[in-house]
């Protein structure tokens, strides 16, 4: 199987295995899926994460307002009983104005966090580092825990209204958002390798060959975008790597220069202590050999 190491921009999204025989056209679907699943299980765990911190969304029309502008319209959140979470609620005031403040308590809060961080591992982009394929399967699983935890907190289900139900009913509308930026359509999304452009007509062996363990890096983005930037030379990894070991070495050869210029001190001491030993010696020797000549010339005279 062919593994795709799928980036977009620079940044590592997952792993995704295929064949070299398989259409262009189905791999780009394929990925799509994968991609904008993604993306949709992380919007629903950020929205879970404020439904476990204070409750349900309040209707639109009551979204922002201060407790004094409700009263003063007669504004009625009709939805907050209904959606009374399991166990009772606990009031937490939401500071926007964008949830209704009754929030789940301890126990079923858990409940919607683990589950989140459960959700989140199974698609991580982590999963590049641990050489784990994501597959549509495994999104799809993810999507099923965040709603069997919805359900076990709020079984008699969310408001219309809210993001998360919306989400889990494809209803949703980004519509100038943020999220709305990073979403591809299956028919503007492109599939880029080595600066070429895998072409929905054809099949992915007419550009890596017949090899079934090929392993390359593959760019997904909007149609029109132009040709993404070339994979560096080095990887950051590698790079970082490479830093470290001429780091290292610096710091070494520092150690090997110091402990050389000790080494040249020490032995110029030596020597310098020699040289005095030396000079000692010889002025001895030449205060012996000078009493010896008074010795003699003294004996000669008496004689």
């Amino acid at each position: 199987m062919v593994q795709l190491h799928v980036k977009r921009g620079d940044e590592s999204q997952f792993l995704f295995t295929t064949t070299v025989d398989g259409p262009v056209e189905e791999l780009t679907k394929q990925v799509t899926a994968i991609y904008n699943g993604r993306l949709k299980v992380d919007r629903i765990c950020s929205e879970m994460k404020e439904l476990a911190e204070h409750g349900v969304t309040l209707p639109p029309n009551m979204q922002g307002l201060t407790d004094e502008q409700i009263t003063e319209l007669k504004l009625r959140d009709d939805w907050a009983v209904k959606c009374v979470p399991s166990g009772g609620a606990e009031f937490k005031k939401d500071e926007i104005g964008r949830r209704n403040g009754h929030a789940p308590n301890e126990k079923m809060k858990q409940v919607l966090l683990k589950t989140i961080e459960e959700a989140k591992s199974l698609i991580s982009k982590k999963q590049v580092q641990a050489n784990v394929c994501v597959t549509l399967g495994m999104v799809k699983e993810a999507l099923d825990q965040l709603r069997g935890a919805v359900m076990i907190v709020y079984p008699m289900g969310l408001p219309p209204h809210d993001p998360i139900r919306l989400e889990f009913e494809d209803r949703e509308d980004l519509s100038g958002t943020q999220a709305a930026l990073h979403l591809i359509a299956d028919s503007e999304a492109q599939l880029w390798w080595a600066a070429k452009e895998l072409h929905r007509g054809k099949k992915l062996t007419e550009y890596v060959g017949k090899n079934e363990k090929t392993k390359i890096i593959v760019k997904i983005q909007k149609r029109g975008q132009g040709a993404p930037a070339r994979e560096p030379v080095i990887s950051p990894e590698e790079q970082k790597q490479m830093m470290m070991y001429y780091s290292r070495r610096q710091e070494e050869l520092k150690v090997i220069q110091a402990s050389g210029l000790a080494l040249l001190v020490t032995t110029a001491g030596c020597i310098l202590h020699i040289c005095e030993m030396v000079l000692t010696v010889l002025i001895l020797a030449y205060w012996l050999l000078l009493h010896k000549i008074q010795y003699t010339m003294f004996c000669t005279i008496k004689m």
